[in-house]
């Protein structure tokens, strides 16, 4: 099951992942780079409130 609030996370991860392939291809390389670092940083922001709400559910 995906909630409302996963997708809005898949959603900013293929756009930052997109958003970086073409500026790397658009020879931004430097500007490329850094926008794909916003990609395992919005996972680890999404796997971090998954975590707390389902850890919230628990107790």
């Amino acid at each position: 099951m995906i909630k409302q609030s996963d997708f809005f996370i898949l959603l900013a991860v293929s756009v930052s992942f997109v958003l970086s392939a073409f500026l790397w291809f658009n020879g931004q390389r430097e500007e490329g780079a850094f926008t794909a670092l916003w990609v395992p940083s919005i996972l680890c922001f999404g796997i971090y409130f998954k975590l707390t709400s389902l850890m919230a559910r628990k107790s």
